[in-house]
């Protein structure tokens, strides 16, 4: 699912479950403001919880040796740090 496909799915959850309709502009505000709030927390090494989904945090990435798959060579892949997420037990039991 895209973006343009996750604001139509909102759009329809909302509009049948409220008085007031909501708007595809309203919606990529959200989306967009959601973004730049999780964005701004994880860089201050923060986590986000969203209920029901799961939790995103940073997390801290090894250097490591790799294989180019093509050649077979070794490689050397550089430290990195990364968002992890952990799905709420809601979430996993709900797709289970």
């Amino acid at each position: 699912m895209n973006k343009s496909q996750l604001v139509d799915a909102i759009i329809v959850k909302m509009n049948g479950t409220h008085d007031r309709i909501v708007s595809k502009t309203d919606v990529n505000k959200w989306l967009d403001s959601l973004e730049s709030v999780v964005t701004a927390e994880l860089k201050n090494g923060g986590e986000v919880a969203l209920v029901g989904l799961g939790k995103l945090k940073v997390a801290q990435k090894a250097a490591r040796t790799g294989r180019n798959p093509q050649t077979g060579a070794a490689i050397e892949i550089a430290a990195k740090t990364v968002v992890k997420f952990t799905p709420a037990k809601a979430l996993t039991d709900a797709i289970n």
